[in-house]
């Protein structure tokens, strides 16, 4: 087949898949590609330096890990201090509480640029992505990604108490009949 025949061929494609909408299909597909080669290196790099891969996870590193995951995944796509990261491929919308903001995908016609901005904006998307760098880090770096995920762990445990004082606060500051 042609270049030109393929690329007629994905055109359809596209139009079938989404008629009405446009969806980035070539960047979902360069962002799997691109998983896949992190997930790929991350593999070989644990084979070569000869690692050992567990056989079943401990409970409380899967707990970790997990709370580590949000916590990083909320940090990077949705925390004000970290949206210069994302300005490249999002735009500002508007501030939602707690330090975070919403922001819109920018759709400039690159469908890659576009797979990008949702991937950094979406908290349960790139979640996938943390959770694999992390479990990675804890073959190959046990320790350090064990102190990395705990404070990032303590960190969220934080966020939820400094929302639970908030919500007391209101409910004792609407209490007074002043």
């Amino acid at each position: 087949m042609t270049e030109t025949g393929l690329r007629q061929k994905v055109a359809r494609l596209r139009r079938a898949y989404a008629p009405h909408e446009h969806r980035p299909l070539g960047g979902y597909l360069a962002a799997m590609g691109t998983y896949a080669g992190v997930t790929a290196a991350l593999a070989g790099l644990v084979k070569v330096t000869g690692r050992p891969v567990p056989e079943r996870p401990a409970t409380a590193d899967v707990v970790l890990l997990s709370i580590a995951t949000h916590k990083l995944s909320r940090l990077l796509t949705k925390d004000a201090v970290t949206s210069p990261l994302r300005a490249p491929f999002t735009r500002y919308d508007r501030p939602i509480g707690s330090g975070e903001v919403m922001e819109q995908v920018r759709d400039s016609g690159s469908s890659t640029r576009h797979a990008i901005g949702e991937l950094l904006s979406c908290p349960f998307c790139l979640a996938v992505w943390v959770a694999t760098g992390l479990t990675g880090g804890l073959v190959l770096a046990p320790r350090l990604t064990r102190l990395v995920a705990t404070a990032l762990t303590a960190v969220a445990a934080s966020d939820f108490l400094q929302m639970a004082y908030a919500s007391v606060q209101q409910a004792a500051e609407g209490g007074h009949d002043d």
